[in-house]
């Protein structure tokens, strides 16, 4: 069976790491790359969270980091600083399409 997951690899989480949030109280997070590793699967494959490989831990986790770090700005921030450290895109993609049918189109030619 092929392995369908994805990692971040050493590298990009180097780059990440310097804007990730370093108030935590309490208890310490768990392995971060393991973590964001598993969110971006989840983003990527348009499953549910529910859905996510075991391998990165349980999905709570991965949804409570999510959301909690979309709530505080952590994620926009980490965007821009790539954008920024990346320079300026050489091509850029917008992708608006939108494919509508008519009510009736769900029934196949012929009637009844």
């Amino acid at each position: 069976m092929a392995n369908h997951t994805f990692w971040l690899t050493e590298d990009q989480f180097a780059r990440l790491q310097p804007h990730l949030p370093t108030d935590t109280r309490g208890v310490a997070r768990v392995d971060d790359r393991r973590v964001i590793s598993g969110i971006v699967h989840v983003l990527k494959s348009g499953g549910r969270w529910v859905d996510a490989p075991a391998v990165y831990g349980p999905h709570k986790t991965l949804y409570n980091r999510f959301v909690r770090w979309s709530a505080k700005g952590v994620w926009e921030a980490v965007f821009l600083a790539l954008a920024k450290a990346g320079g300026p895109p050489a091509q850029v993609l917008i992708d608006s399409s939108a494919v509508r049918a008519h009510r009736c189109a769900a029934r196949g030619k012929g009637g009844r």
